[in-house]
C-alpha cells in the first residue's frame, strides 16, 4: 500500500464578506507528522470562498509532498465536503470555479473527503487566523520559525555583521514556458485554469535547461502551479538537481479577470483596470494587489537567501513575482510593475552579496 497523507484545511472571513484568509496543513496520515503548512490572506472574500481556497492550497501542498500518495481531506465545512463529494450542487459562480479547480487536483480513487468538528480542525484554523492577522499588520504570513519580514530593508543583515568575503548568492530567474493561455494572451493567475505547458512551452523549458545560466545550480525552486512545476522539472532533470515547491512563488491571483484578454477586461472593468495599472494597492475584483504579491514574494526571497546562501539557485516562477524581484534590486516602486516584461522561458540573473545588496547581471535572456 502506498503512502497516505491527511490534509486539514480551513478558511475564514472577518465580516463575511470581509478580510479573509485560509490555512492548510499536510500530515502523514499514519503518524500525524506535519509535512507542510500553507496560509495566506486573500483580501476581501466570504467564508465559503476562503474555505475553498484553503482546500485548493492544501491539495497543491499534498501534491508537492508526494504526487503519488493517496489523500484524506478533512474540513469542518460541511458545504465544501458535501459539494466535493458530489452530494450537493455548487450553485454560486465563484464557488463553481473554485470547486472545478479543486477537482482538477483530485486523482480519482486516491482522494476522499470527510467532515470533522471545528475543534479537530484547530491547526488549519490557527494558520488561517495567523494569515489574516499578518495581513492586518501589513505583513505576509510566514511559517513558524521563519524570521524576517516582507520589507526589502529588513531582508538584509546590517553590513557590520556580514562577511565581506562570503560568496554571493546567484538567483537565476526563469519564467515558466508558454501555455495555450499565454499564446492567446489571456490572463492566467494563481487560482484559474492552471494550464499545462504547450509544445512551444516545453521547447522553451528545454532551451532554458541547456543554457549556461542554469549550469552548476544547486537546486531548482518553483511555484505550485502546473506550468511552473513542469518547467522546473525539465530543467532539474537536465541538471540532476532537486526541485523544491513553494506556494509563495505562485502567480498573482487575478480574481474575476482570470482567463480573459486585456481587451475583455478593459471593456468590463475600465476603471478598475486603469487603477490596477496605476496603483500597486489596487486589485482585480476578487484578486490580489501587487502590494500583496510583493509582501509574500519578498518574504519568500528572504527565506531563499538564508537557506541557500552562497549558492546558485534556479527559481522558476511567473511574470509578477519575477518583476517584483527585479524591481526590488533596482529600487523602483510598484507603479513600475507593468513596465517590466519577462518572456516565457527567459532568464534574468540577480546576484546578492552577504550584506543583502543585490545587483542585476542580465535581464530577459531568451
Amino acid at each position: 500500500m502506498g503512502r497516505r497523507l491527511r490534509v486539514e484545511a480551513d478558511g475564514g472571513s472577518r465580516g463575511n464578506p470581509g478580510p479573509a484568509g485560509y490555512g492548510a496543513v499536510v500530515k502523514d496520515a499514519a503518524t500525524g507528522e506535519v509535512l507542510a503548512e500553507v496560509a495566506e490572506s486573500i483580501g476581501r472574500a466570504t467564508n465559503n470562498v476562503a474555505e475553498y481556497r484553503g482546500l485548493v492550497a492544501g491539495l497543491r501542498a499534498a501534491q508537492a509532498v508526494d504526487p503519488e500518495a493517496s489523500v484524506e481531506v478533512r474540513m469542518d465545512s460541511k458545504l465544501v465536503v458535501e459539494q466535493m463529494s458530489g452530494r450537493w450542487q455548487v450553485k454560486h459562480a465563484d464557488m463553481r470555479a473554485l470547486a472545478q479547480e479543486a477537482r482538477s487536483l483530485v486523482r480519482p480513487g486516491l482522494v476522499d473527503f470527510g467532515w470533522i468538528p471545528r475543534a479537530q480542525n484547530s491547526h488549519a484554523d490557527r494558520l488561517a487566523n495567523e494569515a489574516m492577522d499578518a495581513a492586518a499588520a501589513g505583513r505576509a504570513w510566514q511559517r513558524a520559525g521563519a524570521s524576517g519580514t516582507a520589507s526589502p530593508a529588513a531582508a538584509a543583515p546590517p553590513a557590520a555583521e556580514a562577511d565581506p568575503d562570503a560568496p554571493p548568492t546567484v538567483l537565476v530567474l526563469v519564467r515558466h514556458g508558454s501555455t495555450a493561455l499565454t499564446e492567446q494572451r489571456r490572463v492566467s493567475g494563481r487560482y484559474g485554469e492552471d494550464p499545462e505547458l504547450s509544445d512551444r512551452g516545453r521547447a522553451e523549458a528545454a532551451a532554458a535547461a541547456t543554457c549556461w545560466d542554469v549550469q552548476d545550480a544547486d537546486v531548482v525552486v518553483t511555484s505550485t502551479l502546473r506550468r511552473s512545476q513542469q518547467t522546473a522539472r525539465i530543467i532539474a532533470e537536465a541538471l540532476g538537481a532537486d526541485v523544491v515547491v513553494d506556494p509563495q512563488w505562485d502567480e498573482t491571483d487575478f480574481g474575476e479577470w482570470d482567463g480573459l484578454t486585456a481587451g475583455e477586461v478593459v471593456k468590463r472593468w475600465p476603471r478598475e483596470f486603469a487603477a490596477w495599472n496605476d496603483s500597486p494597492e489596487a486589485a482585480p475584483p476578487g484578486g490580489e494587489s501587487i502590494a500583496t504579491v510583493e509582501r509574500r514574494v519578498l518574504a519568500a526571497r528572504d527565506d531563499l537567501l538564508r537557506r541557500w546562501a552562497g549558492r546558485r539557485v534556479v527559481l522558476v516562477s511567473h511574470g509578477d513575482p519575477l518583476r517584483v524581484l527585479l524591481r526590488s534590486v533596482l529600487g523602483v516602486d510598484g507603479r513600475m510593475q507593468r513596465r517590466i516584461h519577462v518572456d516565457p522561458g527567459s532568464r534574468t540573473l540577480l546576484r546578492y552579496r552577504a550584506d543583502g545588496t543585490g545587483e542585476v547581471l542580465a535581464v530577459n535572456r531568451v
